[in-house]
Parts: structure tokens; C-alpha cells; sequence
């Protein structure tokens, strides 16, 4: 099958076990079928596993790297570009964006971001992230969106907060070590609970600044950070958040939102020259006054930096989840007359997220640390 010598050199089967279940069953069923799906997800290595899956479904497989409707392209490593291009895989470019020829081409459509929303698919889209929902609020098509449910959490809450810390460990700063050290983290969603629980495994001591007025909506875990004596700072409070930021080691972003920080929060940033500061979000949440050079990695997301932003153990579900609502949307269409089954954003299917949630914990490397999360 193709990618099974570079996915057998790099992984053991064990760090990607949603994936497998569905490439072992889908080489049989074959759901995809005739079908053109158009994957927008970041071009790394661990992605090499999402594809083998829906190619192993029958799926006449085209990659997504442009611009799009979000405003900026999805990171990639030029080296997994290359290969794929080199294998007869498409991979989607600005020009053929702005050609306008790929609005109506594609039966499925696993976007990531919103990059992709502008087309007109013949079945629907599915999307990977929180960030995307905004493009699809008013979408006329079905849109699945894996980020709504409990399996993202796996990627966001237990990955990124440790492909945020193993980036800063390449550029060095654990050789300065984290104990005892003062981190910042903006936001308390599933990024920013992750990256902050991520520094009191490392000793450090950790506040998370948040908007009151959404705490107890469920989209924030502040029960979580609190139960882990992490400082929580309302970020319309000015002198709590410049006091935090004044005498900050480390200040990490992870909102979500452009331009989300407080004049009060980047003038402590720019009076503090020697806190180190990354974004770990997909937009720019420093605002034109903090300069690029300011921000590791110029305000791009610190873990993208990586060879593997998020390390495949942690991915694997989430990945699978994409992919298997793009199946499940096919098995709703499929018994739909006329038109389609709904219009506009729905949760992923509880079964589905419990499924392969039960098979990462059975049969995956991570098993132990999802339980734990889950308490």
C-alpha cells in the first residue's frame, strides 16, 4: 500500500490504532470509492497516515495547500510536498485557487481552517478545527466538524501542549530548564489547558488568562487548570494582567483569536525584554504592535517549526475522526432522496468518537495518558 515504508520506518502500529482500524476495514468496504476527496490538513509526515487510510476507502485523493478562505496556507514540510507530487498525488496551489477551477470538483471535502469553504462540494465537507466553524456557520452544505466533540481533546490537550514544549526544548530553552519558572498562557481553551498543564508537569509556576464571561459555556477548562493550582487572570482585568505578563518568563498565546491581546498585555510583552514569547495559535494574537521578530518562529505556531508539529500518538484519533465522519456523511447522503441530510455545522457522531476512542485507549501507546485526562 502506498506510504507503508516510510509510515513502517518512522512509527510503531501502536501509536496509530484509529487509523489502522479504519485502513483494515476500508480496504475491504472501500466507502470512497470513485470518489475525489480533497484533504486540507497540514503536510506532515503523520499525515502520510490519514492518506494511506482513505486511499486504502477507494478515494481518488487530492491534497489541499492553498490559501483559500482563511488567509493563510497550511503549514507543511516541502520534503512530504515533494514526495507526494512526485507519487502522482495532486497537491492543490494558489494559482489552481484563483483559477477557480477547483470549486466544483471534489465529491468530499476534510478541511482544515476553513481553507477550502468556498467550494461547492457534491456531498460535503468535514472539518477538522474550532477555527474553521466560522466559514461554515451559514454553509447551505453538510459540515461535520470533528473539533466539537470529546476526541480532539486527545490532539489538542495532551499533543500541542507537548509539541509546544518540544519546541521550545530544539531551540534550546530546556537547557535552561523550566522549574521554578514563571509562565503566561493566553486562553483556556483545549490548547491553552494543554500548554499550561504541560509547565506544571515541568515545575513551573503557571497562569492562564481567560475571559471571565466565558467561563462555565463549556468551551473553557478552567475547572481543570484550577484542580492543578494553575493562576487564573481575568484578561479584562489590566493590572492583574500586566502584573502576571511584568514578571513572566515565558508568555505563550493560544486563543485562537486575531489581534486578542490587551494594549495592557502587549505593553508588559514589550517592557519585559527578556520573556520569551511564542504563539501557539493559527492566527497572528499579538497585533501589528509587537513586531514578528518579537515571537519565536515570526508569530507562526511554535510547534509547526517541527519535523512533526504533533507527534502521531496524539494525532491518530483525531485524524481517523476526520476521515470516518467524511464516511459517515457518504452512509446520511446515501439515504437522502433529494438534496442533503442537513445544512450547516453538526457534532460528530457519539458512537463514532466512542469507538475510536475505545480503540486509542485499548490498543494505543497513549492509552493510559487519556484516561487520565478523562477523570
Amino acid at each position: 500500500m502506498l506510504f507503508d515504508e516510510i509510515i513502517g520506518d518512522a512509527y510503531e502500529p501502536r501509536e496509530y490504532p484509529a487509523l489502522a482500524r479504519l485502513s483494515d476495514e476500508w480496504v475491504r468496504t472501500r466507502p470512497f470509492e470513485d470518489l475525489k476527496v480533497l484533504v486540507a490538513t497540514p503536510i506532515f509526515r503523520n499525515t502520510l497516515v490519514q492518506y494511506r487510510a482513505l486511499i486504502a476507502g477507494g478515494a481518488e485523493l487530492v491534497v489541499g495547500r492553498a490559501v483559500g478562505n482563511a488567509g493563510a496556507s497550511m503549514p507543511c514540510d516541502p520534503a512530504i510536498v515533494s514526495m507526494l507530487q512526485e507519487k502522482g498525488i495532486p497537491v492543490i496551489s494558489d494559482e489552481n485557487v484563483k483559477s477557480g477551477k477547483v470549486e466544483d470538483d471534489f465529491d468530499l471535502i476534510l478541511d482544515c481552517a476553513g481553507q477550502f469553504s468556498f467550494c461547492n462540494p457534491h456531498v460535503g465537507f468535514v472539518e477538522l478545527t474550532r477555527s474553521g466553524v466560522q466559514f461554515y456557520e451559514k454553509s447551505p452544505y453538510p459540515v461535520y466538524v470533528a473539533d466539537s466533540g470529546i476526541v480532539k481533546r486527545i490532539e489538542t490537550t495532551l499533543g500541542t501542549g507537548e509539541g509546544c514544549f518540544r519546541a521550545l526544548d530544539q531551540l534550546g530553552f530546556n537547557a535552561l530548564g523550566y522549574e521554578g519558572k514563571n509562565l503566561v498562557v493566553f486562553g483556556s481553551g483545549k490548547v491553552g489547558c494543554g500548554i499550561a498543564l504541560q509547565g506544571v508537569h515541568r515545575g513551573m509556576s503557571v497562569c492562564t488568562v481567560t475571559d471571565f464571561r466565558r467561563r462555565n459555556t463549556g468551551s473553557d477548562f478552567c475547572h481543570v487548570l484550577e484542580n492543578n493550582d494553575v493562576q487564573i487572570v481575568d484578561c479584562n482585568n489590566d493590572a492583574a494582567v500586566s502584573l502576571a505578563v511584568s514578571s513572566a518568563d515565558y508568555v505563550v498565546t493560544a486563543t485562537g483569536v486575531k489581534n486578542a491581546l490587551s494594549l495592557a498585555a502587549v505593553s508588559a510583552i514589550l517592557e519585559n525584554p527578556q520573556v520569551v514569547v511564542a504563539n501557539m495559535g493559527v492566527e497572528d494574537e499579538f497585533g501589528e504592535m509587537v513586531p514578528a521578530t518579537r515571537v519565536l518562529n515570526k508569530k507562526a505556531t511554535l510547534n509547526f517549526m517541527l519535523e512533526e508539529p504533533t507527534h502521531l500518538k496524539y494525532i491518530d484519533t483525531s485524524l481517523a475522526l476526520h476521515a470516518a465522519l467524511g464516511e459517515r456523511l457518504l452512509q446520511e447522503s446515501a439515504k437522502c432522496m433529494v438534496g442533503f441530510p442537513f445544512s450547516g455545522v453538526k457534532d460528530p457522531a457519539e458512537d463514532l468518537e466512542q469507538l475510536l476512542l475505545m480503540t486509542t485507549i485499548q490498543h494505543g501507546v497513549i492509552g493510559p495518558e487519556i484516561c487520565d485526562m478523562l477523570r
